[in-house]
């Protein structure tokens, strides 16, 4: 009960400060997130991040493959097989329109 009312506090303060700030501060934060998302540095680095995380899935599913055996079902294997062939293929783009390199 002693957490509920925690977060219940936690909730009210955030509405009432949310609320002092107002319009011009959620702008304001709004314009410096995008300014941020669209910063070279930073999209690179998503991009990377992405590119290590689907290396790092890739070499996962070779190792649960390897100790499952037939046991994988079909649709992931056939999931996995699709992204290697349009991956290979030359289109270089995942469902979120990022780039491989």
């Amino acid at each position: 009960m002693r957490y509920r009312l925690t977060f219940v506090a936690g909730l009210a303060v955030g509405y009432v400060l949310g609320t002092r700030a107002g319009r011009e501060r959620y702008e304001q934060l709004k314009k410096s997130a995008r300014r941020l998302a669209q910063n070279p540095a930073v999209r690179n680095t998503a991009e990377t991040a992405a590119q290590q995380g689907r290396q790092a899935a890739g070499k996962a599913y070779h190792a649960v493959s390897e100790k499952m055996g037939d046991h994988v079902p079909a649709s992931v294997t056939q999931r996995v097989r699709s992204l290697r062939e349009r991956n290979t293929n030359g289109t270089g783009e995942d469902d979120w329109g990022t780039t491989n390199t």
